[in-house]
């Protein structure tokens, strides 16, 4: 499915569920909740370039915050925002091995979710949604400049989210995402198609209000 009609499915599922969450609002005791996670971001990357070889990615461990909102017990809304710094090298290109320093991700990424178990301590949850990847402060290493295009990738999701008290909760997460970048290198002098579609292996603590 091209990206463009997945936003469009994902955007008419959400005003359905918004329709449906708003006539049931007041059945939602506490429809905010807030979670906190330390993430480990392992890129699982592909690339093809204009003088061969491999770009590799290394994995960024760094903090995560999300905020959801609950149209019911068992349908939600996450808008998760963390930020991680990855260092970039190519290996057995025309020019030997290279190193492409390192850049910033931004992935803001909007998921809707169903919870299981919606009244229990234990509640598994999945997810998809979308993401639009933000590459900022990119060092060129041992180039001269280097530049990667910010794009649309879609994102899926399980978890579960285990009581500790009345206001707080414990949480595991894993999350997919698919992020594709056009770089461009010395002005376009040398080009790469990168998949980098990371695992996101998260752990933290939430609370609902």
């Amino acid at each position: 499915m091209r990206i463009s009609n997945f936003v469009k499915v994902l955007t008419c599922a959400a005003a359905l569920q918004l329709g449906a969450g708003a006539a049931m609002a007041d059945d939602v005791k506490n429809p905010w909740q807030i979670r906190v996670r330390l993430i480990d971001v392992a890129p699982d990357e592909s690339s093809t370039t204009s003088i061969g070889g491999q770009a590799n990615v290394d994995s960024s461990l760094v903090p995560e915050l999300d905020i959801s909102y609950f149209w019911t017990e068992n349908w939600s809304t996450e808008l998760i925002l963390a930020t991680s710094k990855h260092n970039v090298t190519a290996t057995g290109t025309a020019l030997g091995d290279l190193d492409l320093g390192h850049t910033w991700a931004l992935p803001p990424t909007l998921l809707m979710q169903y919870h299981f178990n919606a009244e229990n301590s234990v509640r598994p949850y999945l997810g998809a949604g979308v993401n639009y990847t933000f590459f900022y402060s990119s060092d060129p290493g041992d180039l001269t400049s280097i530049n990667y295009d910010n794009g649309f990738g879609l994102a899926a999701q399980a978890g579960v989210d285990i009581d500790v008290n009345d206001d707080w909760f414990f949480n595991l997460d894993v999350k997919k995402l698919w992020l594709n970048t056009d770089v461009s290198i010395n002005g376009g002098a040398v080009t790469a198609d990168v998949d980098l579609d990371p695992w996101v292996f998260g752990i933290g603590f939430g609370r609902r209000f």
